[in-house]
This record gives C-alpha cells, sequence and structure tokens, in this order.
C-alpha cells in the first residue's frame, strides 16, 4: 500500500498511558494537505517536515480509523488500539478540510479492502494509485462487457441454428410418416437420425453457451454489487460533508459579521477599526478555494447600523458635526411621498387620460419541442449574433423592444426632473437603472436580432408624457440607438452593442456603450453602463438568467456618484437572490444615502446620518459603517398580467409592444413579418420568412460595397468599406462624457405627422 508522506506532523499518544499528550502541537498546513495522495489506504505521521525523509513516527490504516473532532481546531485519529494520533490545525476551516479529506480517503480504503476481500472475483483487484484506478477499472468493465455479449451473440447463433435444424427434422419427420413404400423406408430413416444428431449437438452447444454466460454473469454480479453499495455510501459520505461544509461557512459568516458590526451608539472610532481588522483577518481564511461554490460571495463593502434616534429629533438648524446640506437632506427624507404631491408644478392627471385602450394579451407561446444543445453544442466560443438561429428560441419582440422596455417604470425619471437636491436625484436615477432589469427575470427567451436600418417608435406622449425611438445603426457588430424624451423635462440616450458568449454550460451577454440621461431644468447629465446577463442551464436544466456586476453613475455636472453592486447568485449565501447594494457619494466622496434591495422586486434608500471607516483599509476591501435612518421604498415592480407564463412572461407593457399601428415607419419592428408570424404561431413560417430576410440582407450589404469600392477614386486592395448612415441618427463626441455614440438628429416625428416615409430603406 502507498504511504501518504506529509500528510500529518502531530503527537503521538499511547493509548495505555493515562498522562494526556502534550500539549505542544506541531501545526497542519493546507500545503500539506494539496501535495496529499488522498487515494493511500496508510496514514504515515511524521513529528517536522524534516523528519519525513528518514524518520516514521508511526501508521494507521484508514480502513479501521476512527477519526473525532476534540474542538474547533483539534482532531483525532485513531485505530482503536494502541495508537492515538491528536492533530491540531491552525483554523477551524482548515481543520475541517483536513477531515473531509481523510473521510473521502477512509471511504476509498473501505472499498479497496472490500474488493480485496472478495473472494468470488476472477480476476485481480484493480491497483488504487492515484490517476491509474479509474482508468483500470473501466477497461476491466469494458473487457467484462465485450466477453458478455460475446456469449450473448453465441447463445444468438445456437438459436438460430437450433430453429433451422428443428424445422429440418420437423419436415423429415413428417416424410416419414407418410412414406408407405419400403424401399425408400431406410433412406428416410438414415435421413431423419442425421438431422436429430445436428439438432442435438446444437441443443448441447446451446446448453454450453448458457451455462458459460450463467457462469460468468454470477461471478460479475457480487462484484458489481458491492461496486453499487460501495458508491452509494461514498455519495452519502458526500452529501453530509458538503452539509457540514456549508454549516461552517454560515458559522464563520456569522461570526465574522459579529466582529465588525458596531452598535449603533458608538463612540470610539479606534474600536470600530479594531473590529473591521479583525472581520478582515477572518475573511481571509475563507477565501481559499472552496470546489462547492458556484459563485464565490465577496464581503460587503459596508454595513448599515439604524441611526441613533437623536438624529430622528433634530432639525436642520441645531444639527452640530454635520455638513450645512444635511439640514436640506434631512427634511427631504420623505421626498417620495411628500414633495412630489406638494409641488405646484406636477401637472393634472387628467392631461395624461390614455387615448386607446391597448391589448392585454398576445397568442399562447406554442409548445415546439427542439433540441437546443443540437444546436449550440458547434457554437461553442462564437459570436451569437452570427449564429442563426431558429425563432424557437426567441421572444416575438426585436431587440429595439426590449431595449424601449426600460422606459418601463419613467415614472422615476418623472420625479427626478422634479427633485431640488441633485443627490436626491441621484437616487431615483440609480433606481431606474435597477428597475430596467425587472422584466429579465423570467425572459429566457432570445429578442430578434435588428435588420440594419429597422426602427421602432413607442410614442406614448398623451398616455404618459414621453415619445421614443430606436434605430438599428450598424450590423457588424450589431449597434442600436435609442432616444426618449419626455415633456416633464428628461431626455434619454443611449448606443448598446451586445457582445455575448457561448460558454458551453451558460451564455454571457456583455452590453457594451453607456446610458445617458439629461435633465433640462437642473442641467444635470448622468451617464452610466450595463452590467452582464448571464444564462445558465444551457445544456440541462431549466434555463434561468443572473444579472451581476457594477455600475457607476456619474453625474457629469456636480461629480456626485453612486455606485452599485450586482450580487451573483450564490447557493450558499444567507443574503437573498438577486441583491443590489449601493451609496450615494457626493464629489468630496462623503456618503449620503444607500441603497439596497433587488433588481426584480424592489429597491429601497435611507439616509446616512454618520459612517465609520475601518483603519489601514484599502479601496474595494475596506467595510464601512453607515448609521442610517428607516429606510423608505423607491421603487417596486409591477406585477406580471395574468396568465404572463403562457405569453414568454411578457410585462404589461411589453404585451403593446408589438401591437400594430397606424402610421408608424414602413421600417418599425411591428411590421418585420417573421416576427409577426412567430408571434401568431406560425414558427415554420417564421423560420423560412427570417432566413429569408437575413439573406435580404447580406445581398444589400454586398451591393451597397460593391457601390462604395466603384465610387472611390483609389480603392486599396481588397478593401470593401461600408458606407452605410443612419437614417434618423448620427454619430458624434459627446464634449461631456467624452464618448462617441449615435445621437438623434430630428425628423421623425415630424415625417409622422406629414405622413411622408419615402426616405425610408426597404429592409423587409
Amino acid at each position: 500500500m502507498p504511504c501518504n508522506k506529509g500528510l500529518f506532523t502531530g503527537q503521538q499518544q499511547n493509548h495505555n498511558n493515562t498522562t494526556k499528550p502534550s500539549e505542544q502541537y506541531t501545526s497542519i498546513n493546507v500545503s500539506d494537505l494539496q501535495t496529499a495522495d488522498l487515494t493511500a489506504v496508510v496514514v504515515s505521521v511524521f513529528r517536522t517536515q524534516a523528519e519525513m525523509g528518514h524518520t516514521c513516527r508511526g501508521t494507521i490504516n484508514l480502513a479501521t480509523a476512527n477519526i473525532a473532532v476534540e474542538d474547533s481546531c483539534n482532531f483525532v485519529i485513531s485505530n482503536g488500539g494502541a495508537q492515538t494520533y491528536h492533530l491540531k490545525a491552525s483554523s477551524e476551516v482548515e481543520r475541517q478540510r483536513w477531515i473531509t479529506a481523510l473521510e473521502l480517503a477512509k471511504a476509498k480504503a473501505v472499498q479497496m479492502q472490500a474488493e480485496s476481500d472478495d473472494s468470488g472475483d476472477d480476476f485481480p483487484a484493480v491497483s488504487p494509485n492515484s490517476g491509474q484506478g479509474g482508468d483500470c477499472r473501466n477497461t476491466e468493465i469494458q473487457s467484462t462487457l465485450r466477453t458478455l455479449n460475446s456469449k450473448v451473440e453465441d447463445l444468438a447463433t445456437c438459436n438460430d441454428l437450433i430453429v433451422k435444424h428443428g424445422s429440418a427434422l420437423q419436415r423429415s419427420l413428417s416424410e416419414l410418416e407418410g412414406l408407405r413404400v419400403a424401399v425408400d423406408m431406410g433412406e428416410k430413416v438414415k435421413q431423419v437420425t442425421e438431422r436429430a444428431t445436428l439438432f442435438r449437438i446444437t441443443s448441447n452447444a446451446m446448453i454450453n453457451a448458457c451455462r458459460d454466460f450463467l457462469s460468468m454473469a454470477q461471478s460479475h454480479s457480487k462484484r458489481w454489487q458491492k461496486a453499487l453499495q460501495t458508491e452509494r455510501e461514498q455519495r452519502i459520505r458526500l452529501e453530509e460533508t458538503l452539509e457540514q461544509l456549508a454549516k461552517q461557512h454560515n458559522h464563520l459568516e456569522r461570526a465574522f459579521r459579529g466582529a465588525t458590526v458596531l452598535p449603533p451608539s458608538f463612540s470610539n472610532p479606534a474600536l470600530g477599526n479594531k473590529g473591521g481588522v479583525s472581520g478582515k483577518a477572518d475573511a481571509s481564511d475563507e477565501d481559499d478555494d472552496n470546489e462547492f461554490f458556484d459563485a464565490m460571495e465577496e464581503p460587503a463593502e459596508f454595513i448599515t447600523v439604524p441611526a441613533d434616534p437623536k438624529y430622528h429629533r433634530r432639525s436642520g438648524s441645531n444639527i452640530s458635526g454635520i455638513s450645512s446640506e444635511t439640514g436640506t437632506d434631512d427634511q427631504l427624507v420623505n421626498f417620495d411621498e411628500l414633495s412630489l404631491a406638494s409641488n405646484p408644478e406636477s401637472p393634472q392627471p387628467l392631461e395624461l387620460e390614455p387615448v386607446r385602450q391597448r391589448r392585454t394579451r398576445i397568442p399562447d407561446k406554442p409548445n415546439y419541442y427542439l433540441n437546443l444543445w443540437s444546436i449550440m453544442k458547434n457554437c461553442i466560443g462564437k459570436e451569437l449574433s452570427k449564429i442563426p438561429m431558429p425563432v424557437n428560441f426567441n421572444e416575438p419582440l426585436s431587440m429595439l423592444q426590449r431595449l424601449s422596455e426600460d422606459l418601463e417604470y419613467y415614472e422615476l425619471l418623472d420625479k427626478a426632473a422634479k427633485s431640488h437636491s441633485s443627490l436626491e436625484q441621484m437616487c431615483y436615477v440609480a433606481a431606474f437603472t435597477v428597475s430596467s432589469y425587472s422584466t429579465t427575470v423570467h425572459r429566457t427567451g432570445k429578442p430578434f436580432n435588428p435588420l440594419l436600418g429597422e426602427t421602432f417608435e413607442l410614442d406614448r406622449h398623451r398616455e404618459c408624457g414621453y415619445r421614443s425611438l430606436c434605430e438599428q445603426v450598424s450590423h457588424h457588430p450589431p449597434a442600436a440607438a435609442h432616444h426618449a424624451f419626455s415633456e416633464k423635462g428628461w431626455t434619454l440616450r443611449q448606443e448598446i452593442t451586445l457582445a455575448s458568449k457561448f460558454r458551453g454550460k451558460y451564455l454571457s451577454i456583455m452590453p457594451l456603450g453607456s446610458i445617458q440621461c439629461i435633465f433640462e431644468k437642473s442641467n444635470n447629465h448622468y451617464s452610466w453602463k450595463k452590467v452582464t446577463t448571464t444564462v445558465h442551464n444551457i445544456i440541462v436544466g431549466k434555463l434561468w438568467i443572473d444579472q451581476s456586476g457594477e455600475i457607476d453613475v456619474v453625474n457629469h455636472k456636480t461629480g456626485d456618484r453612486c455606485h452599485l453592486k450586482f450580487a451573483p447568485y450564490s447557493y450558499f449565501s444567507r443574503d437573498v437572490p438577486r441583491k443590489v447594494t449601493g451609496v450615494v457619494t457626493d464629489k468630496d466622496g462623503k456618503a449620503h444615502y444607500v441603497l439596497s434591495g433587488t433588481w426584480d422586486e424592489k429597491m429601497e434608500f435611507s439616509k446616512i446620518m454618520q459612517s465609520s471607516k475601518g483603519e489601514n483599509g484599502t479601496e474595494g476591501k475596506q467595510r464601512t459603517v453607515y448609521q442610517t435612518l428607516k429606510a423608505k421604498e423607491i421603487w417596486r415592480k409591477n406585477p406580471l398580467p395574468e396568465g404572463a407564463e403562457n405569453m414568454y412572461y411578457f410585462s404589461s407593457l411589453a404585451l403593446t409592444l408589438n401591437e400594430p399601428e397606424e402610421g408608424v415607419a414602413p421600417t418599425d419592428s411591428r411590421r418585420r413579418p417573421d416576427q409577426r408570424l412567430m408571434e401568431e404561431g406560425h414558427w415554420d413560417e417564421a423560420n423560412a420568412e427570417k432566413q429569408r430576410l437575413e439573406e435580404k440582407q447580406r445581398s444589400t450589404r454586398r451591393e451597397r460595397e460593391r457601390e462604395a469600392v466603384k465610387a472611390a477614386s483609389s480603392p486599396e486592395e481588397g478593401a470593401h468599406p461600408d458606407t452605410y448612415q443612419a437614417l434618423w441618427f448620427e454619430k458624434i463626441d459627446d464634449p461631456v462624457s467624452g464618448e462617441t455614440l449615435h445621437i438623434y438628429k430630428g425628423g421623425y416625428w415630424e415625417a409622422k405627422e406629414q405622413g411622408n416615409w419615402d426616405m425610408c430603406p426597404d429592409v423587409f
């Protein structure tokens, strides 16, 4: 049996000795565990690393060893006889890792001992050498299966011969009964005798083949049953170990939080700093690699505690130690409930009465089965926009319409436009950025890739006070420009390019480009980017979507900033799924508001009254304690309409986006035929129409490139420039954000009023 050199260092105790073992333990390092041979069945014990080459203090067979925990860092391994070793790890996490590794090695040793003790085996036991046991076992199983298969083939051959000779014998007996002439009798009897002999020989061969097959099957049946039982036991041990690790993780996290969270009435900043440092030291032990985590949960950058009640009783004139702006912000704590209701500039609700009844249903999604993996397996690592996909994986909306869905919670921008404080306004803008993801939680369908020159308008001027226009301004790479403006005094514009990669198990969608929001009254100019969207369980299981990453919402005029963090989903996390946290700071970095919630349900904000930071912290790792007032809800997701699960999980707004409307441009997504056919349930026709449109787009592009080459005075060799210019948008360098993007140049709504669309290309 191979020895596991360097596996342990520790203190040996004689079983018959009544004295306690020495309190001097030699620590066990993680590096020892990483280099340990966990398939060994014998544990060798050394006092120090230096003794490993020449002096062994003893060995214990893992198959009969007992492993027990003494306290948070110590554990005992014994053979139940004269040998007991007390071992000490440097931390509770490291101790648990050793126990897990030993339990797995013990299970392997028990299995190997059972296989070696199997007297009924006709084959030698497989060597348990690391890296070779699995291959040898697989080879043995394949060899056995081939042998059994050959025996089955022999049985089939014997069966065919028995049928053949039995039929011939039956015919001969029938002929023998019909003979009347004595001369022919002898010849027929001889023929029957020969055929009876052949039948007997074939029957004996059949019996022998059956005996061989039965003997071989019996010889392997016991072995396979024991192997199956061993695998079941090992799986149970792994499940128990996993559960124990999860409990250990929760225990450590609770201890970590308890060491860093300060009481509301703390008065000694040094005490808080000390707690923060201690918490970081504990967290470092938890950051080691752990194969059971599907997403590593990073410690929060800040924590919040209720503010001292004295802050609730103060007014803006008697607060000391807080900036002069605090009194104003303190009066705006209930701005979501009071300031808007009392604003004399708020328009009367009667001006926004709906002008038409929008639809509330679309045809139910057909139940067409299609194997996604059969299509996606050849697309690993490729750009998703370049993969021809059937409509079976789509939803009956284009990417332009999905961009327009960002305006579902336009009321947040309306409220932001009425805010008198830039920090208050930042809270609304940050909540609006989070709200745009609320419609994606169940939306696993892929939107249609817009054709070059395709547009989509969303005219809600009389209903909601805004108008929106999207246009596909580039095909390679695919890019869409979006412009929306409201009579409430805000303008939203964005240019988004989607970079997507299929990784086998999941699909990553990385939006490139920025979103900008400009408020006319204050001239505040905000910009931010989108986070990464991940679609999980592409190969097997139910598809589900997660949003992860960080967003910085920046006010380029005042320097205010809101840092939002979308936490990735983690199975072992104690936090709520889809959690979002954020802090609003001014240009000097002082925090004023904390935002928290989930991107699929709601967001809340809290006014910060006091903060404390840990010492020696670095950016991104320092934990800050904020004392805040009671949280107020700033945004909540609208409920889905009834039967949404049968309608692609569309929201009430999404159900109306593809509703036919008169007067829209001929390039509008509502007029796209393949998308319309899919919505109506004619998926086969939609697939054929989709291929036609894509081929038409490719032909148009080739023709445009040929014309560009001819028009050039001296075209370079092999050059094929694409001279396409967007119809309603133009590319500029934004002087405020410093970014290059397409912005709306005007003319669309005037053309709609005149009913003149002669300038529109033929894209459908």
